[in-house]
């Protein structure tokens, strides 16, 4: 691809990195970007460099947050005794578009996957555990992905909690199994919460 613009094809080169944009259609948005008014292209560059300076990580549940504590754990509407496990921040806007579930969150941050060199160390497990201690949690629903490295995380923290006075459930599969959470429909979704399935169902935890 030739360019006549070196800040054009620096514009293009950056879009292209990101996921799921290739070349043509980072050129697309890019000259879509010079046909806006100065104020909207300076609006759309402040908001990226502003979100990237200033978002943070909710200390109780590792979401995405403008402040240290997120506005679901701040909540004092949401069921506090329910903690919903996810992998990835994009699982928890799945879920919160059902309007099914009305508990807390734990972002796990990935799945185990020693293939790909991913550790229970290098997840938000323990504190994940730490709260299960201190907070008074009733149930933990596991909403992860149904593929091996989802049923292996499940049952590394399941066999970690397993003498803990918590119910461990986890969601119904009517995702099919090495399907991705977030990219299943609402309804799907919403149904797989409602008849959530208790762990033992899937897993031994002795």
């Amino acid at each position: 691809m030739s360019f006549s613009s070196t800040l054009l094809e620096q514009a293009v080169n950056e879009f292209a990195k990101l996921p799921g944009i290739g070349k043509k259609t980072a050129l697309r948005l890019a000259l879509h970007l010079i046909k806006q008014p100065a104020d909207d292209a300076k609006l759309f560059a402040e908001s990226i460099a502003g979100m990237r300076r200033d978002i943070q990580f909710c200390s109780k549940c590792c979401n995405v947050s403008d402040t240290a504590l997120c506005n679901i754990c701040s909540n004092s509407s949401r069921k506090k005794q329910i903690i919903c496990v996810v992998e990835n921040i994009r699982d928890v806007i799945a879920i919160e578009s059902t309007q099914q579930f009305n508990g807390l969150y734990h972002v796990l941050g990935g799945v185990i996957s020693p293939l790909d060199g991913v550790g229970p160390d290098q997840l938000t497990i323990e504190p994940l555990l730490q709260r299960l201690r201190t907070d008074e949690v009733d149930e933990l629903i596991f909403a992860l992905s149904p593929n091996i490295q989802g049923d292996t995380t499940l049952f590394y923290i399941s066999k970690k909690i397993k003498d803990l006075p918590v119910k461990i459930t986890t969601i119904a599969r009517g995702i099919a199994f090495g399907g991705e959470l977030e990219y299943a429909d609402e309804l799907t979704l919403a149904k797989s919460l409602q008849n959530r399935q208790p762990v033992a169902s899937y897993v031994s935890v002795k």
